[in-house]
């Protein structure tokens, strides 16, 4: 397969004129969108903004190399636009886009297009390609520069490379999250700039093919240095005892000259097999101390997710069921008989009929793990594999006792950093008993040491605080609780899927674990109005929306009502000054409101779809409304005109 396979003429745009970053996407999706490659154009648009935000596509001298990875992608597909006075497209070297290729992925699809992608990436690192696209007049002659060039790179592939006595050995490994295009640019720019400089390398790509050209223990054992230019995790254990330097993928491509320079001249700490280097000031390898931490918060958080949706919503349709099933105002005599008093049956409402005691078992298995795996998912990003079962063990002593969530937070970093700990003591054992560590000493002891740590430190002293905590929240009321939820609403929507809105989200899953079922529902009112708001204001205040905006603006009403606040990201990218604080200030009403009227939620997920289980429906609809109505007057009164703009 060649590129041109991929990229036909009807998927060539020259000359083309955008305002921003935002519409030149725009333009490449519907162009994508054209050729047929696409099914559903707005969860392709979707994937391609959540890409942003994981990092730029724009990779410098003027290229940027957008992708989307979604079920919407029928098949694979590229296109490319030439833009001739440039974009603002935030890219790594910050200078203005000409030159996109847009690229369309399905996560079913096999992985030979990746190949070619691949092949595309690692061209554009050459300035004379990139050169001939933005010259080229025609989309007739833009091809044929693309294959002159393959044909050109396929006919001058070595069949190996070899080292030579006194060269610098370097290996490097690279990844991005998507494994499409930043992998394969990263490599190719390693290797230029290795390659200008005189020294051997050799570059394992993981992308979405999986692991490309691995290094071999002996490459590894020969090596001078190692480059981790990655952004996705990478085995690391056996590069232990070698000089590693590690930073994320855009470095690999923006900074290749400095890697190999910094790798030539050994300036690198020694990595060690428990994730450490001996250098105490590896900025690179972790970031700050606050990014190390949210890092690995996040860790487990993303782990924890699935258990807590899933086993929430299917606890929440049992207590449905239940609902529908019986008036708990005029309860049958055989159900009384059954548990033995009016009360019981209330407290075991949820399990009252069969259907909901299946439901409900299903649920609450699921949502057992939920800090389990939180503590275990902490400790493994702390100190990998081994960390896994201490974390564990510390999450579970936490569900079972007082300290709860909370606990469940101090047992994976204390887990992590004991095990961490454990490591460094074994440093000084005997080689011969390094097959033992991971099986026998740091399981055996990091597991007592967690369990000792729980029962006598962290469950007497963080229990009575999670206890004092939950009693506190049961019984705010009035003006203490209003404020709880304005607080909350306004943070689903500070960052809309980052810190702030991670953390209010987490606060309100945990505290349906303690039974606390309004603050969730004061968390999901506040993560819905953002999306439902701006697309109540593309249809009110059009004058202040571009065509595209006013297009793509409706289907923001179906993502808020679904939960989904990350639909209001690109509109909120466009314009941060004046969209989010309308949508923070709405939010926050909502949140405030919901509380007010005491509105509950069991599900921890499902916006609409999960109304059935909110306590006093209607008055949480009419929060929404107001809070959505609120952001979108607000939208309309600071936003500009787009002819003022």
């Amino acid at each position: 397969m060649k590129i041109t396979d991929l990229l036909k003429e009807s998927a060539v745009l020259l000359n083309v004129s955008a305002a921003d970053k935002e519409d030149v996407l725009k333009q490449a999706v519907e162009l994508m969108d054209k050729q047929g490659n696409i099914i559903d154009k707005d969860d392709y648009l979707k994937a391609v903004f959540a890409r942003e935000e994981e990092g730029t596509t724009g990779v410098g001298d003027g290229i940027a190399i957008p992708h989307g990875r979604c079920e919407g992608v029928k098949e694979p597909g590229l296109v490319a636009m030439v833009i001739p006075n440039g974009v603002d497209y935030e890219a790594l070297d910050d200078e203005p886009v000409d030159l996109l290729f847009l690229i369309a992925a399905n996560p079913q699809s096999g992985s030979a297009h990746i190949d070619i992608l691949s092949k595309l990436s690692g061209m554009l690192m050459h300035d004379e390609f990139t050169a001939a696209l933005k010259a080229a007049k025609t989309p007739k002659e833009f091809l044929s520069v693309i294959d002159a060039a393959e044909e050109e790179k396929d006919s001058s592939k070595e069949t190996a490379v070899v080292s030579v006595d006194g060269q610098k050995k370097i290996l490097a490994v690279t990844g991005c999250p998507t494994g499409i295009a930043h992998t394969f640019m990263a490599a190719e720019a390693l290797e230029k700039s290795a390659k200008a400089k005189g020294c051997f390398i050799k570059v394992e790509t993981r992308g979405s093919g999986g692991a490309k050209n691995v290094l071999t223990d002996k490459e590894i054992e020969e090596a001078d240095c190692i480059i981790i230019a990655a952004d996705t995790k990478v085995p690391m254990d056996r590069f232990d005892g070698k000089k590693l330097i590690e930073v994320p993928v855009s470095d690999g491509i923006s900074k290749a000259d400095i890697l190999i320079e910094r790798a030539i001249n050994g300036d690198a700490p020694i990595y060690k097999g428990n994730g450490q280097s001996e250098s105490s000031d590896n900025k690179s390898a972790g970031g700050s101390i606050g990014h190390r931490i949210y890092k690995h918060l996040m860790n487990g958080v993303s782990h924890m997710l699935p258990f807590v949706v899933g086993g929430g919503i299917l606890i929440a349709i049992a207590f449905l069921i239940d609902g529908l099933s019986v008036d708990l105002n005029n309860i049958p005599q055989e159900l009384i008989d059954k548990f033995g008093s009016v009360e019981a049956v209330k407290g075991n409402f949820g399990t009252l009929t069969s259907a909901a005691a299946l439901f409900k078992g299903i649920g609450g298995t699921a949502f057992g793990f939920m800090l389990p795996v939180l503590a275990g998912f902490i400790a493994m990003s702390i100190a990998d594999r081994p960390g896994l079962a201490v974390g564990i063990v510390g999450g579970a002593i936490a569900a079972s006792g007082t300290s709860g969530f909370l606990g469940a937070l101090a047992a994976g970093f204390l887990g992590g950093f004991i095990v961490k700990l454990l490591m460094k003591l074994c440093d000084k054992l005997p080689k011969a008993l390094d097959g033992m560590k991971p099986v026998l000493i740091y399981p055996l002891f990091g597991i007592l040491l967690i369990g000792l740590a729980m029962n006598y430190a962290i469950e007497p002293v963080i229990g009575q605080i999670n206890t004092a905590l939950n009693s506190g929240l049961k019984a705010m009321n009035g003006t203490s609780s209003i404020l709880l939820g304005l607080v909350l609403g306004g943070m689903m929507a500070i960052d809309m899927g980052g810190p702030f809105n991670k953390a209010a989200y987490v606060f309100g899953t945990a505290s349906i674990a303690a039974g606390n079922y309004n603050i969730m529902a004061a968390v999901m009112i506040g993560g819905m109005v953002p999306p439902c708001a701006i697309a109540l204001a593309t249809l009110l205040f059009k004058k202040k929306f571009t065509e595209a905006e006013r297009k793509s603006g409706p289907t923001n009403f179906i993502m808020g009502l679904a939960f989904i606040t990350e639909g209001a990201i690109p509109f909120a990218a466009a314009d941060p000054l004046r969209v989010l604080p309308s949508c923070i200030i709405g939010s926050g009403i909502a949140g405030a409101l919901s509380m007010a009227f005491g509105c509950t939620l069991m599900a921890p997920h499902g916006g609409i779809f999960v109304f059935p289980v909110v306590g006093n429906a209607l008055l949480y609809l009419l929060a929404l409304l107001i809070g959505t109505v609120v952001s979108a007057l607000l939208l309309g009164l600071l936003k500009r005109p787009v002819a003022e703009r």
